[in-house]
């Protein structure tokens, strides 16, 4: 087999709030402050292949824009390792890790606050190719139209202002700045949340056409399962900051094996008029300042066993293509 594209090996990230002056002194008079930490991501392996694309779900504060955003480089990693067509970033020459920021992009959630408000439409598209070097500057108002056109807007606004676009022509503006530099994998952080249903549909037919046209792979970061079904070959399910479940699109949708993934599926609104039984998932997610010991979704687990408060379970093979985290798999392999 080939190697992925992208390939996350043990990858976590945590966001400590250090102690100030004035907690400092605080602790010198007895207060007792500690520093703490946010468990954003938690030791997570996946792979990508080249023209793929797959699906991130979880619930908010889960950990998967943080994820995306340590793909796009936006992001260090502070622990773990990420592998780009085989190699490490940490064994790349400064020339390969910029080869990888420009071969990387990402597509951000709000389009009214991810684009510059002083700048005009040609200058946020234009601007990086001519600072990569990729266009001379003198080329920059053909290539812009020619991306405009590519990406459904009239190439005569280029222009205009952010402020003079709806949000679903803003959130084209965004595609179009990250093709600008010419990517081979694009990250899309909740990228049609924020717009309306029908805008939605129009976004999401222009990422499959970009993807046959121009080869892109995608990871496609959403809580929003019918998007994630419609567009992902893959779909990878987390929970608090680690990958509980990845399989194909079909598959998961339609066995999902995972307590969690069931719970999510099954909350999922349908447009089939049917009766079921509506059970929503217990409690709230815990906060990633103390994650629970253990399975992090044994609180709210109905099959939680006294195994799953003390030991995490690996994420392992469950079938050819489809991987889970949980103890109740290896109960059923006995």
């Amino acid at each position: 087999m080939t190697a992925p594209m992208i390939e996350l090996r043990q990858i976590s990230k945590r966001f400590v709030w250090r102690l100030d002056l004035a907690s400092r002194l605080a602790n010198l008079l007895g207060a007792g402050i500690r520093e703490r930490a946010v468990h954003a991501v938690n030791h997570v392996d996946l792979g990508i292949a080249e023209g793929e694309v797959v699906g991130l779900v979880g619930e908010s504060g889960c950990g998967k824009s943080t994820l995306g955003r340590i793909v796009a480089g936006i992001m260090d990693a502070s622990e773990g390792e990420i592998r780009f067509r085989g190699k490490a970033l940490s064994a790349m020459t400064e020339e390969e890790r910029r080869d990888y920021k420009l071969a990387v992009q990402m597509i951000f959630q709000d389009p009214y606050a991810s684009l510059n408000p002083r700048m005009r439409v040609e200058d946020i598209i234009g601007e990086a190719p001519v600072a990569h070097g990729l266009i001379r500057r003198s080329e920059m108002g053909e290539y812009v139209e020619k991306l405009m056109q590519q990406v459904g807007l009239d190439p005569r606004y280029r222009r205009r202002y952010p402020h003079q676009f709806s949000g679903g022509q803003r959130q084209r503006i965004g595609v179009a700045r990250a093709l600008a530099v010419q990517p081979r994998f694009i990250v899309c952080d909740e990228a049609v949340a924020a717009l309306d249903v029908s805008i939605q549909a129009q976004v999401l037919n222009l990422f499959m056409d970009l993807r046959e046209q121009l080869g892109l792979t995608y990871l496609f970061i959403s809580h929003n399962l019918a998007v994630v079904e419609h567009i992902s070959d893959r779909v990878v399910i987390m929970y608090l900051g680690r990958v509980v479940e990845s399989a194909p699109t079909e598959e998961l949708f339609a066995a999902p094996n995972h307590p969690y993934t069931k719970a999510l599926l099954a909350e999922a609104p349908k447009l089939v008029a049917e009766r079921r039984d509506y059970t929503p998932i217990k409690g709230e997610i815990p906060s990633p300042l103390d994650p629970p010991t253990g399975c992090h979704f044994h609180p709210r687990c109905p099959f939680a066993m006294a195994r799953c408060k003390t030991e995490a379970p690996p994420l392992r093979e469950i079938a050819p293509g489809r991987m889970s985290a949980c103890h109740l798999n290896e109960m059923a392999t006995v």
